[in-house]
């Protein structure tokens, strides 16, 4: 009996645990860039970079405004697919299995300070496992699409003084 009510309060205390959103990011295939924006603001910069880079948001998904209507709060958290029909195309003819990784995401993260940090897997890191069977081309693609990423995040995350 004394071991069911311990593991009982062990699963309160797990579940009662606050979410964190200062995360332990993977070394491998991620870029990370903290700023001092707000969730919001970056969430919205990221959308209008996306935009001024020519590629475009497809799909958007995030668990806190769900949450919210169910009475729990949790960080800002949201992920940004973002893709072009071009490059779904050059994928497709050099890989059908490597059309997975699309749309390639971008993750807008709120931390405990109120600030949000950017965070994505590189798209020549998602590809890398296709390559071998689609050859260099494939690894061609994903450069390209690192340089656009790239170039979003620096727009998304400039912070005018």
């Amino acid at each position: 009996m004394k071991r069911v009510i311990l593991a009982s309060w062990l699963l309160v205390l797990i579940v009662a645990a606050p979410v964190s959103a200062e995360p332990r990011w993977p070394d491998q295939g991620w870029q990370v860039t903290p700023t001092s924006l707000a969730y919001d603001e970056l969430l919205e910069d990221l959308r209008e970079a996306v935009e001024a880079e020519g590629m475009f948001v497809v799909t958007e998904a995030g668990p806190t405004e769900a949450a919210a209507n169910r009475g729990v709060t949790i960080p800002g958290n949201r992920v940004v697919g973002v893709f072009r029909n071009d490059y779904a195309v050059r994928i497709l003819r050099l890989s059908v299995p490597a059309m997975i990784e699309a749309p390639m995401r971008f993750y807008v993260t709120e931390n405990d300070d109120g600030s949000a940090t950017l965070s994505w897997k590189t798209p020549t890191h998602l590809l890398e496992p296709y390559v071998d069977a689609a050859g260099e081309e494939l690894e061609t693609v994903g450069r390209e699409l690192d340089t656009l990423f790239a170039a979003i995040a620096k727009r998304a995350t400039e912070e005018s003084g």
